[in-house]
């Protein structure tokens, strides 16, 4: 859509900006799996440091009532500033809520930004605050011990 969108804006004189480099892939499996940003293999070959945070949806109050076991949103997270590196989730409604890490990573937002935000209870969404947390913690303890 967005590619016909700029081509018809072209084709008509009107401005055009370039499309954004954040793009979306979504895989309508089932499960669904979605992901916007780097993948943990390409930082790890562009030797970039990195820290993980998961949410399993079967620790989610929404991925119990929906009754996914399976599904998890795992958060890239760069450890010296916090920004979001990339956003990969699986499971139930993967497709809809990686948006929401598209959002962030577009304003250069960073994991505090997800630790500090309210999200609403039960949602899936839920899962970018407990997956925030997780890598939050990771670098809180790598820090305490690098001094």
């Amino acid at each position: 859509m967005e590619q016909g969108r700029l081509a018809a804006q072209h084709a008509c004189g009107e401005p055009v900006r370039a499309m954004h480099g954040l793009q979306p892939i979504g895989i309508y499996t089932i499960p669904e799996i979605s992901f916007v940003g780097k993948t943990e293999e390409e930082l790890t070959d562009s030797s970039t440091p990195f820290e993980v945070g998961i949410a399993r949806y079967r620790e989610l109050a929404r991925g119990q009532i929906v009754g996914d076991s399976y599904g998890m949103l795992k958060l890239l997270v760069a450890p010296d500033d916090g920004r979001l590196l990339g956003v990969h989730v699986f499971g139930t409604g993967a497709t809809e809520i990686v948006h929401i890490g598209q959002a962030v990573m577009g304003c250069g937002g960073t994991v505090d930004y997800l630790v500090d935000t309210v999200f609403n209870y039960p949602t899936l969404a839920e899962a970018y605050k407990v997956a925030a947390l997780d890598a939050s913690n990771k670098i809180r303890n790598i820090t305490r011990i690098d001094g």
